[in-house]
């Protein structure tokens, strides 16, 4: 007989990435903000041009067809770690995470880089979205700036049970891009901490922004996780999409997706509906 505690843990977690999606493999796309007060790429253009370019990407997404969203820090280059994110760049992030949210009626996801932690969550509930993506949920590791960063899973499930967010799911990287884990951290360690701790799905992501995973990484890693579903988190196109579906359970998708090729351009609704189509084999 299973203990009452054990229940509820257990029922938190997703079955599956329908439960947050509502749909069988999903493709989220990204929702790259430009740089936010206080990184070295701001000079002066204000929130309200931020939350332009970001709703736009966003409503270019939807119609394009992806099934969710993930609104990211991704030009506060070089990235702070974990508690070092300055609250000038929290604060813009929410914000803007906001007006996303009520501009696409689409499940909304946040992710703060690097392993933004339980001021991730903070973004999270500010916003009203539903998952959040987590850097390096478990293990330890160096990011590519050079700031060493630990797990914040024991941190992040503790505050989101006394924030009363246990609803707001936690999509979490293994063998994250832009960092290298400390030795004896393999593949298959990672996984096995990263579920045991309480992760709903597991990323796997190539070396760096716009580079895909090995397919045969993600094989692994899909044969490692049992039952707990598995997304691409990088380097995924309309040419290669289709065989990495016969494999992982959806895909966060962005670099590819970009006007002209370009990973600072905006989202071209082109793109988005012909990798949408790819996915689903069309």
């Amino acid at each position: 007989m299973t203990p009452p505690w054990k229940a509820r843990l257990d029922a938190l977690r997703i079955k599956d990435l329908e439960d947050i999606f509502g749909t069988p493999k999903p493709i989220i796309g990204m929702v790259h903000c430009w740089p936010l007060p206080g990184a070295p790429g701001y000079s002066g253009y204000g929130i309200d041009t931020i939350i332009e370019h970001a709703v736009g990407d966003a409503r270019a997404l939807a119609e394009g067809g992806a099934h969710g969203l993930i609104v990211e820090n991704m030009w506060d280059i070089p990235f702070r770690a974990g508690p070092r994110v300055a609250p000038e760049s929290i604060a813009s992030h929410a914000v803007v995470a906001r007006a996303v949210r009520q501009a696409v009626p689409l499940p909304l996801g946040i992710n703060l880089v690097h392993n933004g932690g339980v001021s991730l969550l903070g973004i999270a509930l500010a916003a009203g979205a539903s998952f959040i993506r987590v850097c390096m949920f478990t293990g330890a590791g160096v990011w590519e700036a050079g700031s060493l960063d630990e797990g914040c899973a024991a941190e992040l499930l503790r505050r989101r049970k006394e924030l009363g967010a246990e609803h707001i799911k936690i999509l979490a990287d293994v063998d994250k891009k832009h960092s290298v884990r400390f030795p004896g951290i393999d593949l298959a360690t990672h996984i096995e901490w990263t579920r045991f701790s309480g992760a709903d799905a597991l990323i796997v992501s190539g070396k760096m922004t716009g580079d895909a995973p090995d397919l045969e990484k993600v094989r692994e890693a899909k044969k490692l996780a049992g039952d707990c579903p598995v997304l691409l988190g990088s380097g995924t196109t309309e040419d290669n999409i289709g065989a990495f579906l016969q494999v992982a359970d959806g895909a966060i998708v962005g670099s590819s997706i970009k006007q002209d090729g370009r990973i600072e351009n905006p989202v071209d609704v082109e793109k988005v509906r012909r990798f949408v189509a790819a996915a689903r084999g069309r």
